[in-house]
């Protein structure tokens, strides 16, 4: 089950710009950024080689660059900047908001950058530029800001491909290919489905359940009770189906019902009245005050025209979208569409699925109208062509019902689908199958937004599967790679994943571990489509008494396949050892010979002629191990971070500026943030409460700042000079600064009992797995001294564990 991540705020302050590791183009000089920005002006976005710092600004960057800033000049322009110098200032007026998030994409591919607004990369061009000189390095994406805050959300690297417009904008599904020949016509003019409309069914018998007889002559024009309906008053009972308009002839029932199948018509001037009055007989009220302004302004402007000039009337509509598509942008009223669709009324297609049912009373028209199975079921002689009746399997009835609930509103509910997680999965994967485009967007585009490290392998099982899913296939692959040691030790539901999911996982270029046992470990547990979480000790032992083909089965030859790229060398030596003599070396020849080659390899001092393997080299991505040892040692973060990670001589970090300590009272001669992380003892040292969330608490936090993280796997405290000893506390860490989740949770500890006394914990559960930026110990409870018992009274702190 997915479940919904809790929107995360970026808020920028002016002349700063934040920095995130993940926002990166995995190729050089190619890729998109899609985000959601609120501000007044100069929403700003830096692409460079490498990562800035917080208070980088691109006035001072003196490196290649490209800024681009939308809404500049108090957002009356939009720019773009190389290297600090202008070559576009354009009008781009109300291109920030700053009464609500708006949506917008910027792609830059070998020089050329795209700039679009809406939810869907590569749509809705506003802007490009081309740079006859292109920065092909830049690769960093940073959130600026000029003279006011600037808020971001929904922040997502995309990659750039030859087909990525047909990521976003697929027509049919895989099952619609290769079809016969026949079949792939629809009347001859369909196939065409992004300019397909409501239009093409404008006086087309094709699925239409009723006709207008005008004219004296009794001539015959069709259309669709539901649409109808939906456009106005017209007062049909279930069995009419016809409906006669002697005095109206056909210029003026033609524009009428194109006005109302394509939201807009020309018509003479002369007929204005006519056309005015058949829109106030069925009550289509926009069409009546387009009408009525048209001839009050030819009124004015007689003189100017011939009388026989044509009108164009156009409806218009309020409501912004990212396609021009049923119902949106026509006179339909929405809650009349989806009221036919609860009632049933003028139905034509009753919808069962196997198990459950009756599950909706439909109109062929509107389902047609989005997808192409339906509407070659209904028009290509299929039994559904004749028949009333349409019978599925093997589909989710409450992901039916919500694709339906989209048809008839051009809208997904956003909130139900994602806190059910599943349900939104399952809309995918029928959006895909009945080829509704833009739903397939919506929920793709939804997807991205909440992947958590929790949901992404269940994602990645369902999306694996669908053609049309490519893109949130790799970013759910990426993300995999990335948090991969969290993804395979909190749950088992990598093991569902097919080989090839898995081995692109493993292979991935930004694979994140902290050892490279977990990659092997990973790769046995996969193998043996284990239930439960363990190591390859587990597996060794049970080949004591079994043999490869029992545990392994038929994913054995994949285990062979992924085992090389498992980077032995880089295990500790006395690992190697035990594993040279473990029964897995005996039983898997594959395996026994990476062990044998990574001790030769250890052994002779890395002087091997094949050191250019990939196999002996250090992930570009992994961690720093900075383990606990001792109270007080020097191997922790905080210590490391005084050193220029290992660059010089240790220095306080806090004056190096190399990571920032606050605390939850100000600043004083008691509550000083260098004494923390000094090496030297503080008899007094404290920081006093504050009210939070109605609550009294106190606390210290780290910033490791921008560019680093770590996942906790230890931390150390030392109680100053005074009694006051804390009792209830916890450890906690954040990406954000903002949103805190519990590392370990300390109730009536009373391990801290004298002055001066270091005290360390380790941290377990899946939690050691993630990664932070900040970390903070607040106290949850008062503390010994009676007098003053929310002063929270340490003098030094340290963390350890995988350092980024």
């Amino acid at each position: 089950m997915m479940e919904m991540k809790e929107k995360k705020f970026l808020t920028v302050a002016p002349f700063e710009c934040a920095w995130r590791k993940d926002l990166k183009f995995r190729e050089a000089g190619r890729g998109c950024v899609a985000f959601e920005a609120f501000a007044h002006n100069d929403v700003t976005l830096v692409f460079r080689e490498n990562v800035g710092s917080q208070h980088y600004h691109y006035k001072r960057d003196n490196s290649p660059h490209y800024t681009v800033i939308l809404g500049s000049h108090r957002n009356k322009r939009l720019k773009i900047e190389v290297d600090g110098k202008t070559v576009v200032d354009v009008a781009g007026v109300g291109l920030c908001c700053s009464s609500e998030f708006k949506s917008y994409w910027i792609s830059i591919c070998d020089g050329l950058i795209s700039i679009g607004k809406g939810r869907y990369p590569f749509q809705n061009l506003v802007f490009q530029w081309l740079d006859s000189n292109p920065n092909c390095s830049v690769r960093y994406v940073g959130l600026s800001s000029w003279d006011k805050h600037v808020g971001y959300r929904n922040v997502n690297v995309l990659p750039i491909t030859h087909n990525h417009i047909s990521l976003w904008k697929h027509v049919e599904s895989g099952e619609l290919e290769g079809e016969e020949e026949g079949e792939d016509e629809l009347n001859g003019e369909y196939m065409d489905y992004e300019k397909w409309g409501l239009e093409n069914f404008l006086e087309n018998s094709e699925l239409s359940d009723m006709v207008f007889i005008f004219d004296t002559e009794e001539m015959h024009i069709p259309a669709h009770k539901a649409i109808l309906v939906a456009s106005g008053n017209f007062p049909f009972s279930f069995s009419e189906d016809v409906v006669k308009l002697p005095a109206v002839t056909y210029p003026v029932l033609h524009a009428f019902l194109q006005y109302i199948y394509t939201g807009q018509t020309k018509i003479p001037e002369s007929q204005l009245g006519s056309l005015r009055a058949l829109g106030l007989h069925f009550e289509v009220m926009s069409l009546v005050k387009q009408c009525e302004q048209n001839i009050e302004w030819f009124k004015l402007n007689k003189k100017l025209f011939d009388s026989g000039k044509s009108m164009e009337l156009s409806y218009p509509s309020t409501r912004t979208h990212y396609c021009a598509t049923f119902p949106l942008g026509l006179p339909v009223n929405i809650q009349k569409l989806r009221q036919l669709l609860i009632t049933g009324k003028y139905s034509d297609v009753n919808i069962y699925i196997e198990g459950h049912g009756l599950v909706a009373q439909a109109h062929k028209v509107i389902l047609s109208l989005w997808s192409v199975p339906f509407a070659k079921m209904f028009t290509n002689g299929m039994s559904e062509t004749m028949s009333s009746e349409v019978s599925l399997r093997d589909v989710s009835p409450e992901a039916f019902k919500a694709m339906l609930e989209f048809m008839y509103s051009g809208e997904l509910d956003m909130e139900a689908t994602v806190v059910a997680g599943a349900l939104l999965l399952q809309i995918l994967f029928l959006a895909d199958q009945f080829g509704v485009t833009l739903l397939h967007q919506e929920c793709c585009k939804t997807l991205l937004e909440c992947l958590s490290e929790d949901s992404v392998c269940s994602i990645l099982q369902v999306v694996a599967s669908v053609p049309s899913c490519k893109l949130i296939e790799e970013t759910c692959q990426r993300k995999v790679a990335m948090h991969f040691d969290y993804c395979t030790t909190a749950s088992i539901d990598f093991i569902l994943l097919d080989k090839t999911t898995f081995s692109n996982i493993i292979q991935h270029p930004d694979l994140t571990v902290t050892s490279e046992e977990k990659v092997l470990n990973a790769i046995l547990m996969w193998g043996m489509k284990a239930k439960d979480l363990y190591g390859w000790e587990v597996v060794d032992e049970l080949m004591i008494n079994s043999f490869p083909e029992q545990l392994f089965g038929e994913r054995l030859q994949s285990v062979h396949d992924l085992l090389p790229f498992v980077r032995f060398p880089l295990l500790p030596y006395a690992l190697l050892k035990k594993l040279e003599k473990s029964s897995i070396s005996r039983h898997i020849h594959n395996f026994d010979n990476l062990v044998k080659e990574a001790i030769s390899y250890v052994e002779n001092g890395a002087r091997l002629e094949n050191d250019q393997n990939i196999r002996f080299q250090h992930r570009r991505s992994s961690y720093k191990e900075l383990q606990y040892i001792r109270d007080g040692d020097s191997n922790g973060v905080l210590y490391f971070a005084g050193t220029s990670y290992g660059e010089h001589q240790w220095v306080n970090p806090v004056l190096s500026k190399r990571i920032t300590i606050t605390a939850s009272s100000p600043p004083s001669r008691y509550t000083d943030p260098k004494v923390l992380v000094s090496r030297t003892y503080q008899g007094t040292s404290f920081t006093g409460p504050r009210m939070e969330g109605g609550h009294n608490c106190a606390w210290w936090a780290v910033d490791l700042g921008q560019e680093h993280q770590l996942m906790c796997n230890y931390y150390t405290l030392r109680q100053d000079g005074s009694r006051a000893f804390m009792r209830s506390w916890n450890l906690q860490g954040s990406l954000d600064g903002k949103n805190w989740t519990n590392l370990r949770v300390h109730e009536n500890d009373q391990t801290v009992c004298k002055p001066g006394q270091f005290a360390s914990w380790p941290i377990i559960g899946p939690n050691a797995l993630l990664p932070f930026r900040f970390f903070r110990v607040i106290m949850t409870g008062q503390t010994t001294d009676a007098s003053n018992p929310w002063n929270f009274c340490i003098c030094f702190l340290e963390l350890y564990g995988y350092f980024h």
